[in-house]
């Protein structure tokens, strides 16, 4: 049989099939071996093939076979720095959302995220919630980066669940896609997520309220069926975004308005760190590539552990 994993607690994995039916399902043993590199072998999304088993009080079966990904967000596991943790795959649209305090998502976060999604060439679209608590400076600010951002090809919306200020615009482009909501615990996915389709208010309000009690020292996603043919995959809250499995020289492809000017370098390696006749660093200086961004790309390029080719 074929089906969707719509959720994974370790061992058990939850998968719905194609009629709907749903089924506990444990791994094929040779399945851990071939992804020993991976926390979690399979991922909320997957396509997977498994055998039915027999059993009158449940569905049970056992996973057989994960079906080729079409992409995934994958960051450096928390504990096993030499290991990566798959987040959700099969994604036609990254919901990432972000706020200026309450919590603070820093401009890092937010860059190491968008390297993964242009890595895995998953579209995204950055929400930037709780519009209706912010000062004027605040308000400024988030209008600065929705500039910095827009400016570089990143579709942005404004969000507030209070007054449902581009609630109505959200669901249309989620409409009749798989998503994934990502952000740090307490930037309100669970709201919008609500205000979306009130449905599942309890038990998205459940997982809520564990992300702002700091509960989750794991990472398990979980998929819903929403009212408007919307697949979500919620994520519990993120604290970091360690990347993983990337080389220094091609961090610069995956910052679009560095990839548009790279080959204006003096050196077709460079890394626009100390080279000379450097196009990137002559851009910064004359405010035509965004400060943040390039102060992002230097902290991954250090922070990383990433390695030369």
């Amino acid at each position: 049989m074929t089906g969707t994993v719509y959720k994974s607690t370790g061992s058990w994995y939850s998968v719905k099939t194609e009629h709907g039916v749903f089924y506990d399902c444990k791994i094929k043993g040779k399945l851990r071996l071939e992804n020993f590199k991976s926390t979690n072998p399979i991922a909320v999304g997957d396509k997977v093939d498994f055998l039915a088993e027999s059993n009158e009080e449940e569905n049970i079966g056992i996973i057989q076979n994960i079906h080729e990904r079409k992409n995934y967000v994958v960051r450096k596991s928390v504990n096993l720095s030499k290991q990566s943790h798959i987040l959700a795959s099969n994604i036609d649209l990254l919901v990432m959302v972000i706020t200026l305090k309450d919590p603070i998502t820093t401009t890092s976060f937010i860059d190491r995220f968008l390297v993964n999604a242009e890595a895995y060439s998953i579209p995204i679209l950055l929400v930037f919630n709780k519009y209706d608590i912010y000062s004027k400076q605040e308000t400024n600010a988030v209008s600065d980066l929705i500039k910095i951002y827009s400016d570089i090809g990143y579709k942005c919306l404004k969000t507030s669940t209070i007054n449902n200020h581009n609630i109505a615009e959200l669901k249309k482009i989620i409409s009749h896609k798989t998503i994934m909501f990502g952000g740090h615990s307490g930037v309100g996915k669970s709201s919008l997520i609500n205000s979306i389709d009130s449905s599942l208010d309890l038990k998205v309000g459940d997982i809520s309220l564990q992300h702002l009690q700091g509960k989750h020292t794991t990472t398990y996603a979980e998929l819903f069926d929403l009212n408007n043919s919307t697949k979500l995959i919620d994520t519990p809250g993120i604290k970091g975004f360690g990347l993983i499995n990337f080389e220094k020289e091609e961090i610069t492809d995956f910052f679009p308005e560095f990839l548009k000017q790279k080959n204006k370098c003096k050196f077709s390696n460079c890394l626009h760190v100390n080279e000379p006749s450097c196009q990137i660093k002559e851009m910064v200086e004359k405010n035509s590539i965004s400060l943040t961004r390039y102060e992002s790309y230097i902290q991954i390029l250090n922070d990383d552990n990433l390695k030369h080719r």
